[in-house]
């Protein structure tokens, strides 16, 4: 049997008027330092985006979501913060901000595989 090990995650949240400050789940981040695993899972789900707001561009907040991807990826396309450890891309992506992506506050863990946390996360929180 594996090790535990610790892990962290946030839950991404589309918040369609700010200052309503309602917001719908749309994805999930996870962050294990020992593992070295960052990964982050996401869907847009059009129809329930909508009821919240009609005049929410479903291209321009995927958009966003896949520069949040490749932050986290630490792909060449995630810019200067994408060259950051993992440790501190993640950090920068649960940063509290007041957009209409945000993350909810980090929360912690124990788990033997991140990736498997990251899909049950995903399938609790999102689906």
């Amino acid at each position: 049997m594996q090790d535990r090990v610790t892990y962290e995650y946030a839950v991404i949240r589309l918040v369609p008027k700010v200052e309503r400050e309602e917001f719908i789940n749309i994805g999930v981040m996870i962050f294990s330092k020992p593992k070295r695993y960052i990964g982050i899972k996401y869907k847009i789900d059009e129809k329930k985006v909508k009821a919240f707001s009609e005049d929410l561009d479903i291209d321009t907040i995927t958009s966003y979501l896949k520069a949040w991807e490749d932050v986290c990826e630490g792909a060449p396309k995630g810019g200067s913060i994408g060259e950051f450890d993992m440790a501190s891309r993640f950090r920068w992506l649960t940063a509290s901000r007041s957009t209409i992506i945000q993350s909810s506050k980090t929360h912690i863990g124990m788990c033997t595989n991140p990736a498997e946390v990251l899909q049950d996360l995903y399938e609790y929180y999102v689906l």
